[in-house]
């Protein structure tokens, strides 16, 4: 495929194989399509799974290449391969044949959502209790689709790097660096990604100096271990609560891997809808990505009257959840760079934060700034010297 167009697939749950296009596909590169997809679909065929074909990175698709996925999924209608993420010309091109086999969605979630309801069923047989549970298993897989990516990269460096014998045996090293030092994995698969490469042979960071946390522990939380981010972040999250006399709260952190994208870390208060709906935020109008923006808090009294926020999917969804007033104050650190954001929610419209909560709140922002950039040159640092240490052995 021209230009760096590529396949990569994603074993996203056990019923879904998601295998996502990218570049631009022409005339030679319907060639390597065909031989990239026929022996996947065929895997899918054995395994039982159905296929989910994203191709929201593919610039421009080529007449040849819309034949060539023609050929390979025309018999498919029993169970045809669902695309999402196409661009304009992209749909364009694929309406211009009769493709039986495929369905087209505007979204990976609305395809996850066909996946995991098993097909349209009439509304009479659907019982709450299995709308509730089809929507938490779709939450599941959105979750998974969205970290798959950055850890199957990560074990492609470490297969490289160490000479691993394949795939099982770089998650494995992976899952023990993150569970010796209790760094979640997929926050271990983002660092061995953006890390340099390790400077010697026996350390990755060599003549490294540990240093001792920035502070006793957060102000106004309570006690937790500061190499135990899921507590640091639990406490945090309480905290803002607390201080600001709020309804809900929730922390996003930004993602390197992800350019800087703000990611759903802890939260309270907040239903599964919601936190879905904001579980990665690129940018606005989401309030956090404002705060991110303009390095400052920003307040929202009231959703529903701000037009751009409440019409988009962000806002619907904070609505949807309660919450009609919102504060949000970026963690910054002492150079000034964002490494996430604290947002609190109130159910009553209006700004109800004092001078001296907005202060404490900001003061909880910087700490956690701190707190973070200690984590990454400390515990995931060691976590990557784990990986380097038995890496050459773990394969």
């Amino acid at each position: 495929m021209e230009q760096g167009g590529r396949a990569t697939v994603q074993p996203v749950a056990d019923r879904v194989m998601l295998l996502r296009l990218s570049g631009n596909i022409d005339a030679r590169g319907a060639g390597v399509l065909g031989r990239e997809l026929g022996p996947r679909l065929r895997r899918a065929d054995e395994r039982g799974l159905r296929v989910v074909l994203d191709m929201s990175g593919v610039r421009r698709l080529s007449s040849t290449a819309v034949g060539t996925l023609a050929a390979h999924v025309r018999h498919r209608t029993a169970g045809p391969v669902l695309v999402t993420g196409a661009t304009t010309q992209v749909r364009e091109a694929l309406m211009t044949t009769s493709l039986p086999g495929i369905r087209l969605y505007p979204s990976l979630e609305g395809a996850l959502a066909t996946v995991c309801a098993g097909g349209p069923a009439p509304q009479e047989e659907v019982r709450q209790e299995g709308a509730e549970e089809t929507s938490a298993e779709l939450f599941g897989l959105r979750a998974k689709a969205r970290t798959s990516g950055i850890i199957g990269i990560a074990q492609g460096i470490l297969i490289a790097r160490y000479a691993l014998s394949g795939p099982a045996a770089a998650f494995a090293l992976l899952r023990a660096g993150s569970q010796h030092h209790n760094v979640p994995l997929r926050v271990l698969a983002s660092a061995v990604v953006t890390a340099p490469p390790p400077r010697t042979a026996q350390e990755w960071f060599p003549g490294r100096r540990h240093s001792p946390p920035p502070f006793g522990e957060l102000e106004y939380a309570g006690p937790a271990d500061p190499r135990d981010r899921r507590q640091m972040l639990k406490a945090a999250v309480y905290a803002a609560v607390t201080l600001t006399d709020a309804d809900a709260a929730e922390i996003h952190l930004t993602d390197t891997v992800q350019d800087e994208a703000l990611v759903l870390e802890a939260h309270h208060g907040l239903d599964a809808p919601y936190r879905d709906c904001l579980a990665l935020i690129d940018g606005p109008p989401a309030v956090c990505a404002r705060a991110q923006a303009e390095g400052r808090p920003v307040t929202v009294p009231d959703v529903a009257a701000e037009p751009d926020l409440a019409r988009h999917p962000v806002g619907r969804a904070a609505l949807a959840a309660g919450s009609r007033a919102l504060y949000a104050t970026p963690m910054l650190t002492e150079g000034g760079v964002c490494s996430g954001v604290i947002c609190v929610h109130r159910t009553d419209p209006g700004a109800w934060l004092t001078a001296g909560q907005e202060a404490a709140l900001d003061s909880l922002a910087r700490d956690l700034a701190a707190w973070r950039s200690w984590y990454r040159r400390t515990v995931v640092q060691d976590a990557l010297e784990y990986l380097h240490v038995h890496g050459p052995t773990g394969g």
